[in-house]
């Protein structure tokens, strides 16, 4: 491809779609955030940004990788359809249909987990590792796997975040966000969680108790992945864990729980936070892009 080529992508998040342009080498040269509202207000200004952006007929390939649930089997009739109980307004939006006709090609779409995950495998924290696991902690709760060559639940995809909890001895009484599960890790750990408990998570002290719960919910989740998965990693990124001191929380939470259970490496390389920081979903959707296109 031309040294002038770009390739562009989304990290379409609950709360703001991350839009991305790349060079040739893969180097992120301009990003803009726009607010998720309503699906076609949303829709309309990202693909304004990228004709404004990209010069007519340099944008070569282009991959979104999106909240959920939403198909994902490239042979389906509604592939890139957001579905089910996606966010109010949003579920039968076809991502890829919208911005394959707005920027004339073809459009790669996948889970946002599955992007950050590809991305961490071939630039971040899973670099050189054969199987691994991305959980994103934000808005909602979601978790990519990759074993075996490929990403694990195809045609479909892992919906990780309702897994069932143990409930942490001091929050017995919370009543869970999700609508549907009053048990499950999204509904008592996510960003909505940890605000319907105390307050907006940046606005909490790094003592407030809330977090040792929050820690222990984590842990359960790596714990279920570790004895059932065996990744020989697993990233927990999200909005939640730009707080510095979850993370030791975490590890220390999940030694506990597995009780000097199984060989395996120290708590603190086992789980990490993502070595590409916030990009990851959007250099992931990039990728996604690119590799379908070769």
């Amino acid at each position: 491809m031309s040294e002038n080529s770009l390739h562009g992508g989304i990290d379409a998040g609950g709360t703001t779609f991350k839009c991305g342009l790349a060079d040739a080498s893969g180097n992120l040269i301009n990003t803009h955030r726009v607010q998720v509202t309503t699906p076609e207000e949303t829709l309309a200004a990202a693909a304004g940004w990228f004709a404004s952006n990209a010069r007519s007929g340099s944008l070569k390939t282009f991959g979104i990788a999106s909240f959920g649930p939403i198909d994902v089997d490239s042979r389906s009739a509604s592939y890139g359809t957001i579905t089910g109980s996606a966010k109010p307004g949003w579920s039968g939006m076809n991502l890829r249909g919208h911005f394959a006709d707005a920027l004339g090609l073809p459009v790669t779409v996948d889970t946002d987990v599955n992007g950050a995950l590809l991305a961490e495998m071939i630039l971040g924290a899973a670099l050189d590792c054969s199987s691994a696991a991305y959980v994103t902690v934000g808005t909602g709760i979601g978790a990519g796997l990759f074993a075996n060559g490929g990403f694990l639940g195809r045609p479909s995809h892992p919906e990780f975040g309702h897994i069932a909890l143990r409930r942490h001895p001091s929050d017995g009484d919370f009543k869970s966000v999700c609508p549907f599960h009053d048990d499950c890790l999204e509904g008592l750990a996510s960003v909505r969680a940890i605000r319907a408990r105390a307050n907006a998570p940046e606005d909490l002290p790094a003592d407030h108790p809330v977090w040792d719960i929050a820690a222990d919910y984590l842990a359960q989740a790596a714990r279920t992945l570790t004895l059932s998965f065996r990744p020989e990693r697993i990233i927990l990124g999200g909005g939640l864990m730009l707080a510095p001191h979850l993370i030791s929380r975490i590890h220390k939470a999940f030694d506990q729980q597995m009780g000097g259970y199984l060989e395996h490496v120290p708590s603190s390389e086992l789980i990490t936070t993502p070595g590409l920081g916030d990009n990851a979903g959007l250099i992931g959707a990039i990728l996604l892009g690119q590799q379908d296109a070769q």
